[in-house]
């Protein structure tokens, strides 16, 4: 998967932020999520938001649909995974101050670095001075998060909350039924039925599943059922023939 970097403003949309996290792929919002993180990436929103909630549960998915969202509105946008620039995010975040709105992924890989806090409160002011739109994503609410810098704190907790829950198995069937639909590709209800009692609650490994599943129904010209699911999982190394205890 080909991730959004400062500097990559030259590569095609579709390169830089993968087709299916896009908004109308995104199953499970709380009611007036979408409407409302649209209405950030166009800069009709006029404070930061901060997407919650634990790992899995789409907050990456819906900053990329963002960012997109502000591209196809004509603006410049970038995501930053903070993972990969702690220690160091001074001079990464500089990089994207003339974007018009930006996704910042993973607070908590920044917080309690003390020069990290400074820079990210420092760009946070410049946006926000400069009516550029934030998003950012993290484990836990801004109260929640373990932040040194009290300027930060109080930055953070003045942007817009959004909490995200894990799919329930109604949300997981939909999931499946529809990035399945994006592919082309059959599944039999049965079928459905039997992986979600097998894989886990993680829409990225549910994806990665439906990938892996295209393939071998393209290789094999089968539509998907029980039995060739078991064929294709029990390939796995380490399978038993039934993807789990379920």
């Amino acid at each position: 998967m080909n991730t959004p970097v400062p500097g990559a403003a030259q590569l095609p949309l579709a390169l830089r932020y993968p087709p299916d996290q896009r908004f109308d792929t995104f199953v499970g919002a709380p009611g007036g999520a979408l409407a409302q993180l649209q209405a950030l990436a166009t800069g009709q929103e006029d404070s930061g938001v901060l997407l919650q909630g634990p790992p899995g549960v789409g907050k990456t998915h819906l900053a990329l649909a963002a960012c997109a969202h502000a591209e196809t509105a004509g603006l410049r946008s970038a995501f930053l995974p903070l993972a990969s620039a702690a220690g160091r995010l001074g001079g990464a975040l500089e990089a994207l101050d003339t974007c018009d709105f930006i996704a910042l992924d993973g607070l908590d890989a920044v917080l309690g670095t003390r020069e990290d806090e400074v820079a990210l409160f420092h760009f946070h002011n410049r946006a926000m001075d400069g009516g550029r739109r934030l998003l950012y994503t993290a484990g836990t609410p801004a109260t929640g998060l373990t932040i040194g810098l009290p300027d930060l704190r109080s930055r953070l907790s003045a942007c817009t909350g959004i909490a995200l829950a894990p799919l329930d198995d109604d949300g997981r069937r939909e999931l499946l039924q529809c990035r399945a639909l994006r592919r082309g590709l059959v599944i039999e209800p049965a079928a459905i039925d039997w992986l979600l009692r097998r894989v886990g609650r993680d829409p990225g490994g549910l994806t990665r599943l439906l990938d892996q599943l295209d393939r071998a129904s393209l290789a094999a010209q089968r539509r998907v059922t029980v039995p060739f699911l078991r064929q294709v999982l029990a390939s796995e190394p380490g399978s038993d023939g039934t993807g789990g205890s379920g």
